[in-house]
């Protein structure tokens, strides 16, 4: 049987769920930072793919279907506005180790579970990547729609790293 995994705010915590039994929560105020990874243009919630977040000594992997990218990302606006911690990056140009990455099987794709992985271990490979941002999804959605108005100056919409 496949394992469900999901996550859902609690107060000021996120909690992680396998098949309903909580196996991991970590103090939203603890995040240093969330690191969106998305295909195409990342512009839908359909492109995520995962969220990497920064906290502690750790480095916790959410794949798109746990909900941390959609459900907490989007239920909290404000605070993640706040905080000014989110930042995006292509999947392309986001590169994990092997183990981490999504893989082809039989009928499709499929990727690697929820984890948290050793700060020392993706810290490196993590800084050599191309974050735009920070941003919210409310704040990169408002520059997608200055860039794409007529007569839009470069300078006005390009996005600040």
């Amino acid at each position: 049987m496949k394992s469900s995994w999901h996550t859902a705010w609690q107060g000021m915590d996120i909690a992680v769920y396998r098949n309903d039994a909580e196996v991991d929560r970590l103090h939203a105020p603890d995040i240093e930072r969330v690191v969106l990874v998305h295909h195409g243009s990342g512009d839908s919630p359909g492109d995520l793919v995962q969220a990497v977040v920064e906290v502690g000594d750790s480095y916790l992997i959410f794949p798109a279907d746990t909900g941390f990218a959609g459900r907490v990302n989007f239920e909290r606006q404000a605070f993640w506005a706040e905080r000014a911690c989110v930042y995006w990056v292509n999947e392309a140009r986001a590169p994990l180790p092997h183990r981490l990455r999504r893989g082809r099987w039989f009928l499709g794709l499929s990727h690697p579970v929820y984890r948290r992985v050793p700060r020392a271990e993706l810290a490196a490979l993590i800084e050599r990547w191309p974050l735009q941002g920070p941003q919210t999804w409310e704040q990169r959605k408002w520059r997608r729609i200055e860039r794409n108005r007529p007569f839009a100056r470069e300078e006005d919409t390009r996005l600040r790293a």
